[in-house]
């Protein structure tokens, strides 16, 4: 290839944004003719180059996305410290079949077993598999959705929300919401109804959400909602956080 025809194919690239491909071409072309390659290997290999860089480039964004208070894969949780967790389903889960069939996940249990751990790292996964995710405490969720309605914004907000890949709610229950928090919650969710998953995090049973929701007949409505074709995960080994300073303090 003579000089004209590769800035030519430089301008080309640029045009269309292909950045990997002009930043490799040198080196494919090179390859390409040492191994006396065909032209449609050559392109195949120069073009996976591409589709590499921006699939890793789509999984960071998303994870930044997704505002993860700390990165924690599963592979580091302790499946050990849970026995009665089935890490076949949590393998399972990870595959992100949930999220085609709209299947809700909830994690009930006390604190420090490990809830936002497996939340947050099947929340990565999904990211890794192009998921488009939101990360939230259940306050968190409810404080913004009445700054947006004060800022008259709440509208856009809502749409946002009901539009992500997968929602993960976490700590739900830990702090009673306000009534306005309560039904803004309530609208979320029933947004989100059989169209995306939400996984939920929650230290409270099914019959006790009346303390968080308030309203009784609206706590039945959620409940009905998303306890719909959703895997619940019961949490109920100890604290193995507990356990560690425990046995520090011996």
């Amino acid at each position: 290839m003579n000089a004209g025809m590769k800035a030519l194919l430089n301008d080309n690239l640029k045009s269309l944004k292909l950045s990997t491909m002009i930043r490799n071409l040198q080196s494919h072309l090179r390859q390409a003719k040492q191994n006396k390659l065909d032209y449609d290997e050559f392109l195949l290999n120069l073009t996976e180059d591409e589709v590499l860089v921006r699939k890793e480039n789509g999984r960071k964004r998303r994870l930044r996305e997704a505002k993860f208070p700390l990165l924690k894969p599963l592979e580091t949780f302790n499946f050990d410290a849970a026995p009665d967790l089935d890490a076949r389903l949590i393998k399972e889960l990870s595959s992100c079949e949930y999220v085609k069939k709209t299947r809700n996940i909830i994690f009930m249990g006390k604190s420090g077993t490990g809830k936002t751990h497996l939340a947050t790292g099947l929340g990565m996964e999904a990211c890794k598999q192009g998921v488009r995710t939101r990360f939230v405490t259940g306050c968190g969720l409810a404080n913004e959705l009445i700054e947006a309605r004060d800022e008259k914004l709440l509208g856009r907000t809502v749409k946002r929300y009901a539009g992500y890949g997968l929602l993960i709610v976490d700590e739900l229950g830990y702090v009673p919401f306000s009534t306005e928090g309560a039904q803004l919650i309530f609208q979320i969710l029933a947004e989100r109804h059989e169209r995306k998953p939400v996984m939920i995090t929650t230290n409270m049973g099914f019959g006790d959400w009346t303390q968080i929701f308030g309203d009784p007949s609206m706590t039945a409505a959620l409940l009905d909602r998303i306890t719909h074709k959703a895997h619940v995960i019961n949490c109920s080994w100890e604290s193995y956080r507990l356990k560690e300073t425990l046995k520090k303090s011996n």
